[in-house]
């Protein structure tokens, strides 16, 4: 395997679209550090497992040898991006989001390099320039092919309203891309069409159209969602250990994979090995302990790592879980079912307004750990130790 094959698989692990694949490769070939963008608007104080997967592969970047710039959007962080739910996301107040920003650059550097990053603010370009110069950027860009952004368009269908300013905010995140000199910039999948306008307005200021790298939108602990702190099922990399290291056990031995896959810096063919001890008769658990482990370290420490395990196993134990635990098998669709749902079907509570109480009273745990969440979603895959009180148990696995 050539040198740039093998970055080039580095790259790839994991994302969900390249382009252009070709382009890319040549820029590899070169020999010379690429400028990889990634930007994020300082929209909340801390960063989630969510957000760590474009991280991640900034540091992949980092690790080839290229030249990784994390762009802090304050300037654009006071125009509010378009959520993707079909709403416009509320514009933060400077004081807001420079303190977020002062988070940010503190949370980031347990990933990346601080060494090999550059810490890049698009106030800086954007400041300057002035309304005339947002006009002139506004004059590259047609209405007709904003109404392009998928979320645009079902709004304008639908007759719900679009703000003007909302169709500034693809063409700064493109500019940032020319102010930067990107060769690679890195974005979620629901970024590509901003991310492309990037490449046109670069061709406009006469540089090389940026390559363009999607990742996934990581699942939340539901399993359904992606992670966002607006539906709750996120894991905060400032939470405790102990707290991270829980959340990670909740999660279902399917999800677990897609986890693996964006968040750990495992090896693919370590990974691959998992899956097929698992598959060879090893528990999906002593597997998801690694990754929970791994997790916790990098975020705090070794033994912070070693202190959550313990915990978690003591806790565990605690539950005097019975030799001859019943073994409940519950049929499900693709979507999986609702905590209250299963506790019902599994035979701990008489009716799901009984498990919802249940819940609420914290008298529900699951895998050792107290659930509070209502509105928990297991998927189809899943095995788990379901308590209810001191006395029900059922390892219940869903299909």
């Amino acid at each position: 395997m050539t040198d740039v094959q093998a970055a080039l698989n580095l790259i790839k692990r994991g994302a969900d679209e390249l382009l252009i694949e070709a382009e890319l490769v040549d820029r590899l070939k070169s020999g010379r550090p690429l400028r990889v963008k990634a930007g994020f608007d300082p929209t909340a104080p801390d960063l989630h497992l969510g957000h760590t997967v474009l991280i991640n592969k900034l540091r992949h970047f980092q690790e080839l040898g290229h030249h990784v710039m994390f762009l802090i959007g304050d300037f654009t962080g006071m125009i509010g991006d378009p959520t993707g739910r079909n709403a416009t996301r509320p514009p933060l107040s400077r004081e807001q989001i420079l303190e977020n920003a002062k988070t940010y650059r503190e949370q980031v550097f347990k990933i990346l390099d601080p060494e090999k990053t550059e810490v890049c603010f698009n106030s800086t370009w954007f400041e300057p320039i002035g309304a005339a110069g947002m006009i002139k950027l506004a004059a590259l860009h047609t209405v007709a092919r904003m109404l392009e952004r998928d979320d645009f368009a079902k709004r304008y269908a639908s007759n719900q309203p679009i703000a003007i300013h909302e169709f500034l905010y693809p063409l700064c995140q493109g500019y940032d891309s020319v102010a930067m000199r990107a060769d690679v910039e890195l974005g979620g999948s629901d970024q590509k069409f901003n991310l492309l306008v990037g490449r046109e307005l670069q061709k406009h200021y006469g540089q090389a159209p940026q390559c363009i790298l999607t990742m996934p939108l990581l699942e939340g602990l539901d399993g359904i969602n992606k992670m966002s702190k607006s539906y709750g099922n996120y894991i905060g990399i400032n939470e405790p250990p102990k707290e991270i290291f829980g959340k990670l056990m909740s999660i279902s031995d399917d999800l677990m994979w897609r986890y693996y896959e964006l968040l750990s810096f495992r090896s693919s063919e370590e990974i691959a090995r998992f899956r097929d001890e698992i598959a060879g008769g090893r528990n999906p658990r002593d597997v998801k302990v690694l990754l929970a482990q791994e997790i916790v370290e990098r975020f705090h420490s070794r033994r912070a790592a070693e202190e959550a395990l313990a915990d978690f196993e003591a806790r565990f134990r605690q539950g005097a879980i019975p030799e001859d635990i019943e073994d409940v098998k519950i049929a499900c669709d693709a979507e999986g079912m609702g905590i209250a749902q299963v506790l019902k079907q599994a035979g701990l509570t008489g009716s799901t307004s009984e498990a919802l109480r249940m819940i609420e009273q914290g008298g529900v745990r699951l895998d050792g750990e107290k659930v509070s969440d209502r509105a928990l979603h297991l998927k189809p895959g899943t095995t788990v130790v379901l308590q209810v009180g001191k006395r029900k148990f059922a390892r219940v696995s869903l299909s």
